[in-house]
């Protein structure tokens, strides 16, 4: 194996790795924080469904592609790659839906209150399991080519317009049908990016604005707990445009050309992952309910240990 292979390989195994670790002890959690509270906040619903669909990314298309990377052929069949590939394509498209719906989210929440948007303070939480429902259909809607075109990888050839995506090719037959799939997913993902940095730039303002006013935002109604929060969603959508520049870049690239290098489809794999391996730890770090039940998670585990070994001594 050669070091470039091996680099490549040990990549992904960490941001697999330490993805699925995130991203589980997140929903785990939750979980707990539900079982205590018998509740979720919106915010903490949106979080823990962010943390859902970023788990299945990196379940249905990292681990595959470590697997692929360290020498393992012929994971799939036809009938698999179909599932894998529209399983990473709706968990992709609604990892970018979900933190918009954070964003905006977030943005009405803290925005000062008025005759109308008083009326929609109060119903946003009762829209966040409908806009769930809403977000999944539509992905499931929109992504339904991909497994029309996916199939196991044939005799190591390549054909042109097709995706290699190493243990699965997503072949497009011919050049109009590989560039209109790539804009309508390009479109999509541009709508969903531009209102999540408009509602961004909208909850930047609002903190500008509470920095220089000695009373804040509604300061005496728990405005410090929103600020810490409108400050995390700022940090997760600043991590995934960053990544989704990049991503699209190289899609953009993919796009101009009929014959897809494996090494620019690799660094496009790792890229677009690495929004779904990273959020989970500031999510861990900014939210002090997550934070507090892995701290106390872990300090029963420490008495408990000291307990056996006392018991055995």
């Amino acid at each position: 194996m050669d070091l470039c292979v091996t680099i490549k390989g040990v990549s992904f195994l960490l941001q697999t790795a330490m993805g699925i670790l995130g991203n589980t002890v997140v929903l785990l959690a939750y979980t707990h924080i539900v079982y205590s509270e018998s509740k979720l906040l919106p915010v903490d619903m949106i979080l823990c469904h962010l943390a859902f669909v970023n788990l299945m990314l990196l379940l249905v298309r990292c681990i595959p592609q470590t697997m692929t990377v360290f020498g393992l052929r012929d994971l799939f069949n036809d009938p698999g790659c179909k599932v894998v590939i529209y399983a990473y394509r709706i968990s992709r498209a609604l990892s970018v839906c979900v933190t918009c719906m954070l964003s905006v989210f977030q943005a009405v929440t803290i925005a000062p209150a008025g005759p109308c948007l008083s009326r929609l303070k109060l119903a946003t939480p009762s829209l966040v399991l409908p806009s769930f429902a809403g977000l999944w259909l539509l992905n499931m809607a929109i992504c339904i080519a991909a497994p029309l075109f996916s199939m196991a990888p044939r005799n190591g050839t390549v054909p042109a317009f097709t995706l290699n995506l190493s243990f699965c090719h997503v072949d497009f037959r011919d050049s109009l049908s590989y560039v209109i799939n790539g804009v309508a997913l390009s479109i999509r993902d541009f709508a969903f990016v531009a209102l999540m940095v408009g509602s961004s730039g909208y909850i930047l303002l609002l903190l500008h604005r509470h920095s220089r006013n000695v009373r804040g935002i509604r300061r005496s109604h728990g405005g410090g707990a929103e600020t810490r929060a409108a400050k995390t969603v700022l940090t997760l959508v600043v991590l995934y445009v960053v990544f989704f520049g990049i991503d699209n870049v190289i899609w953009i690239y993919m796009l101009t050309v009929p014959k897809v290098s494996p090494v620019v489809a690799d660094m496009k794999i790792f890229f677009s992952s690495c929004y779904a391996s990273l959020s989970p730890f500031f999510i861990i770090s900014s939210n002090k309910k997550v934070k507090a039940k892995i701290v106390c998670s872990a300090e029963q585990e420490i008495p408990s240990s000291d307990t056996q070994e006392s018991s055995e001594k």
